[in-house]
This record gives C-alpha cells, sequence and structure tokens, in this order.
C-alpha cells in the first residue's frame, strides 16, 4: 500500500463569475478571455511567488503556496491585474474572478491535493465578492502587519460538508499593494562578475492591444542583440516578461534577478509614425544611465532597435569602446508582418502542449510563406515540427525529416543566428543523436552566452544520453539566466531526466512532478513522471500519471518508446520500458 503523503500549504480558489452568462452571450469571446486571463495574468503570477497549479477545470483553478503571504501577494496582484486591463471594458463584458484562501493540511495525490484545507478554501471563494479575495483565519494570523493593506472581519460561518465554523477576512483592495518585492525562486542573487542587465517588457502606449506585439517584439530584439555580447550577463527573455504589465521598483527587480542594469522603455504607434523611448538604469543608486527617444516611421522599427542595442552597450561598461566598430544586428524580415507573425508565435513555441504548439505552427507556417528567406521563422517552423515528433503526435520519422530539413534552411539563410543552432540541437536530441545535438547546441551558446533555452536543451541532451552530472550542470545554469522563465517546467523536467538516467528514481519523480504542477498539459513531463514513478515502486501514482499523458499522447505504446523516446542508452530506455509497463503500460 502506497505512504500518504501529506503537507501544509497555503491553497488559493479561484473562479469566474457568472461564466455561464458570459458563454450563453458568446462563447468564442468567452473563452478567449478565459483564455487571456490564465495565460496573461493568472498563471504567470502563481509562478512568480512561487506557487503550483495542482487542479485546472473550466472556469477554475487551484493553487497551492509554501507561504501564506505569497498567496495572498499573488491573489491581490491578479485581482488589481485585471481591473487595470479590464477598466474600458462595458461591465457586462468583464471577466472576474472569486477567490478564497486557506492554510492547512493536505492529501497529495500525484500532482493534485485534497482534503478539508483544499474544502474550505473553495468554501472562502464561493464566499466572496467578485474581484474580491477571502481568507480563512489561520490565513489572516500568518499575513497580519506584513502586507500594507487591511481586513475586514466578517465573522463566523457554517458551511456545508464542514464540521467547524469559517472565521471568514475580506481584504480591503482599496488598498494597492505598491512596491511589494517579489519573491525570487532562491532569494536575493549574487550579481555576475560581469556586467550584467535585464531588459523589462517596454510597455505599449497605444492603447490597442492589437499592437501589443511591437513592443514585446521590440523587448525581444533587443534582448537577443544584447545577448550576442559574450562580455555581458543578459537574463533571458522569459524571465524580464514576468514583469509585464507591472510598475516594479527597479531596485527590487535587480536584486531579483541579479543584475547591475535594468533596461525600460515605451513604446507609441500613431498611424504609420512609432515613438520609441528608453532608459537605462544603475541599479545600486537609482541613477539613469543613459536615456534616449526615438521618432521614426514604422518601416525603421529596426533601425530604432539597433541604435537602443548600441546605445546601451556604449554606456554599461568603458571598455566597450573597444569594440565600437561592432554592430549588433540580425537578419530581419523583408516584411513587417512575417516579423510580427514570428512575435506572435513566441509564446506557443516553447510550452510542449499539443494545442499551443498547433498556433504556433500556424502563425509560423504563415510567417515563412510571407518571407520565405525569413531565418527565424524558418527555424522555429522546425521547432514545432519536432516538438510534434516529441510529444508523439504525429509520425516521428516523417515529422523529424521535415524539422531537420528546416533547421538546415534555417542555418543555409543565417548561420549566425543561435535561434537556428538551437533548433537543429533540438531536432537532433529527439533524433537520438547526440553528437551532432551537442555540437549545434555549443555553437548556439557561443553565440549567445546568455541564451537559457539553449543551456536547457543542452541539459536535456546530457540527460538523455546518460550524462547526468553534465546535465544538470547546464540545467542549473539555464535557470540561473532566466530565474523568472514561464518554461521553468521544462527546466524541471530536464533536471528529472538527468536523475532518472543516474538511477535517482525518487529525485526524478520529485522533478517530474514539479514539472507537471506548473504545466499540466506537459505530456512528455507526465510520460516521464509515469516511468520515474513506476520504478520507484509508486503504483498508485505510476498509474495516474500515465493516464494523464494517455490522454495527451493516445498513440503512446511500449513500442513507439522503444523506437523513438530520445533515451540514448539501452540500459536507460529499457528501465524506461519496465516503469512504463508497471504503470501499466502495453
Amino acid at each position: 500500500m502506497t505512504k500518504e503523503i501529506r503537507r501544509l500549504v497555503a491553497i488559493l480558489a479561484a473562479d469566474v463569475v457568472g461564466y455561464s452568462r458570459h458563454m450563453a452571450a458568446d462563447e468564442g469571446a468567452t473563452l478567449a478571455r478565459l483564455k487571456w486571463v490564465r495565460s496573461d495574468v493568472v498563471d504567470p503570477a502563481v509562478l512568480r511567488y512561487g506557487g503550483c497549479i495542482v487542479g485546472s477545470a473550466g472556469d477554475s483553478v487551484l493553487a497551492e503556496f509554501s507561504s501564506a503571504v505569497n498567496a495572498v501577494r499573488c491573489a491581490v496582484e491578479v485581482q488589481q491585474d485585471l481591473a487595470v486591463h479590464q477598466r474600458e471594458m462595458p461591465q457586462d463584458r468583464r471577466m472576474e474572478l472569486r477567490m478564497g484562501i486557506n492554510l492547512g493540511d493536505v492529501i497529495v495525490d500525484g500532482a493534485t491535493i485534497y482534503g478539508d484545507g483544499v474544502n474550505i478554501a473553495a468554501r472562502l471563494e464561493k464566499m466572496g465578492a467578485p474581484g474580491g479575495v477571502t481568507v480563512s483565519r489561520s490565513v489572516h494570523e500568518q499575513v497580519k502587519g506584513k502586507l500594507p493593506f487591511t481586513f475586514e472581519d466578517l465573522g463566523e460561518y457554517l458551511v456545508h460538508n464542514i464540521d467547524e465554523p469559517i472565521h471568514a477576512f475580506r481584504i480591503n483592495l482599496a488598498e494597492p499593494l505598491a512596491n511589494q518585492p517579489m519573491p525570487g525562486m532562491g532569494g536575493t542573487l549574487a550579481l555576475p562578475d560581469k556586467p550584467s542587465i535585464a531588459v523589462l517588457p517596454f510597455q505599449n502606449m497605444s492603447g490597442d492591444r492589437e499592437q501589443e506585439f511591437f513592443s514585446d517584439g521590440i523587448t525581444e530584439d533587443i534582448i537577443t542583440a544584447l545577448s550576442k555580447l559574450r562580455w555581458i550577463f543578459v537574463i533571458a527573455r522569459n524571465s524580464s516578461f514576468a514583469y509585464k504589465g507591472k510598475s516594479p521598483d527597479i531596485r527590487q527587480v535587480a536584486r531579483e534577478l541579479g543584475v547591475h542594469y535594468v533596461l525600460e522603455g515605451s513604446v507609441r504607434k500613431v498611424g504609420d509614425r512609432l515613438r520609441v523611448s528608453a532608459q537605462l538604469i544603475d541599479a545600486a543608486t537609482g541613477a539613469h544611465a543613459w536615456a534616449e527617444r526615438y521618432d521614426r516611421a514604422v518601416a525603421d522599427i529596426f533601425a530604432v532597435q539597433d541604435e537602443i542595442t548600441e546605445s546601451v552597450v556604449g554606456a554599461l561598461e568603458p571598455q566597450l569602446y573597444a569594440a565600437e566598430n561592432q554592430r549588433l544586428r540580425n537578419k530581419v524580415p523583408e516584411s513587417l508582418d512575417a516579423w510580427g507573425c514570428v512575435v506572435r508565435a513566441m509564446p506557443y513555441v516553447w510550452v510542449w502542449a499539443a494545442a499551443d504548439n498547433e498556433t504556433g505552427f500556424n502563425l509560423l507556417k504563415r510567417a515563412t510563406q510571407i518571407d520565405p528567406g525569413y531565418a527565424r521563422a524558418t527555424g522555429l517552423l522546425g521547432w514545432t515540427y519536432a516538438v510534434r515528433a516529441h510529444l508523439g503526435m504525429s509520425d516521428p520519422a516523417e515529422t523529424l525529416a521535415t524539422a531537420m530539413g528546416l533547421a538546415q534552411r534555417a542555418l543555409d539563410q543565417d548561420d549566425g543566428d543561435p535561434w537556428a543552432h538551437v533548433v537543429a540541437g533540438y531536432v537532433h536530441m529527439v533524433s537520438r543523436r547526440f553528437v551532432p545535438a551537442v555540437e549545434r547546441l555549443t555553437e548556439a551558446i557561443e553565440r549567445n552566452p546568455s541564451f537559457a533555452l539553449a543551456h536547457m536543451i543542452m541539459g536535456s541532451v546530457y540527460g538523455y544520453a546518460g550524462g547526468s552530472e553534465e546535465g544538470l550542470r547546464y540545467c542549473g545554469q539555464a535557470m540561473r539566466l532566466s530565474p523568472r522563465d514561464s518554461i521553468q517546467a521544462a527546466t524541471l523536467s530536464c533536471i528529472g531526466t538527468c536523475h532518472f538516467t543516474a538511477g535517482r528514481f525518487p529525485e526524478a519523480v520529485e522533478y517530474q512532478r514539479r514539472a507537471v504542477q506548473l504545466r499540466s498539459h506537459f505530456g512528455t513531463a507526465w510520460r516521464s513522471l509515469a516511468a520515474s514513478a513506476g520504478v520507484a515502486g509508486d503504483v498508485a501514482l505510476a498509474e495516474l500519471a500515465l493516464a494523464r499523458a494517455m490522454e495527451l499522447q493516445p498513440s503512446l505504446s511500449l513500442d513507439w518508446v522503444e523506437t523513438y523516446h530520445p533515451i540514448v542508452r539501452t540500459e536507460d530506455r529499457a528501465k524506461y520500458v519496465e516503469g512504463l509497463r508497471k504503470a501499466g503500460l502495453t
């Protein structure tokens, strides 16, 4: 009999107010807004505050936190963000949440939690007002005096299926959560021994959400261009974008990300004109090291990016003037529409989920049709094909051949683009070609030493090949370069793979479990959780994980694993098959 696992956690329960009414009025718009609420507001906030999504059904979300303070901070931030982003919308179209938070003992079952602690959080959520947060007495006792707002005592309530009365408190959201530190994944980070910078998402000042891709794209291009300078430590895109839509204290951002400098800015597009403002801040003093404004025609957007990047580099360190002829230029698409497609596809490319992969695939396909010579679009399209093979979505042999063809075409179009080398390395990894995978990823890292994704994929390559300690080193560097990465679930799964091929099966179970908690549709992690738990002897968890893996990959079989799974060594693959067989796979 499997030993019961319990732990004390802060549980946050949330659901959409009037969801049925929204669906009856407009199903398509409701589903689109719900996806935005999850992907842009709720899920990033939970990750930032160290929580895990442990339940999601329709319009509801259940998350756990190790800290009641962080659970409350997360809930308040989500409610305030939703209020700000929807203030211009008619009241009847706003998607509002109710939230309840309880501190209690729970039973852990795979990636899900159960018990009275969860039930009380759900009851508190039902008691709350739209846009509000209601907490239990146990939470109130933990957070009072530690947060900059007050609580209204609602008294005690008897609720269905709970023996004791619930003493509830309502948070006064009229008091803003201003300048409160967001918890880093491991506290304040030590500064690197070379100039370091985080580029925060440039604000879209156009008043049109459809133009968001302009500001996001400029931010990403600056990050990429700066990363090509090997003597600068650049925080990866996904950690920087964790601050999107916020007004954080710059010194706190620098402490959380472990950098000397922070670059922030804004983009305003009016007609065919574009105004970009940028400022570089020395986090140690809070002083502006440099500031500039650019007024250009939209067609000159790439020249603006180059000018900003060159100016930032010149302001960072005096010795950089020795490389004054060094100009950071990406090969850019001939068409702005193609570039916009790539920018819009980026959030869907790295999640290893079938539906999101399809969205990214369609956008990238369009980009390559608009501009067949655009190397970034070509390479990322190859990536989506390789993900299809990795997830078991299509015939791996044919899909990987297409992926490799696109990766090679991207290399031919722009051999200097580190993304093209990462794509080629990933395709080689999924194809069990260890040596060429390492060669391509080494090229990517040499071209961009701050490329967190390249380090993570390299860690996975070594993990699948049995080089566990080297794999863990690369995964650790990926997490250091991007400590707030929205694809951290993938890094956790890579770490789990390294432990599996090293024979450390309980550790493999723990990291794969954390991966699926962060991303519930992560098929490869569910599959590996089933195998790891099976070998570790936790048959109940293995069966649960396999059932979820089969939902995401109906074609999964032992034959498929033997033929197509990326694990290189025969003995490691045999152990993986053994675990899946114990989980019930045939």
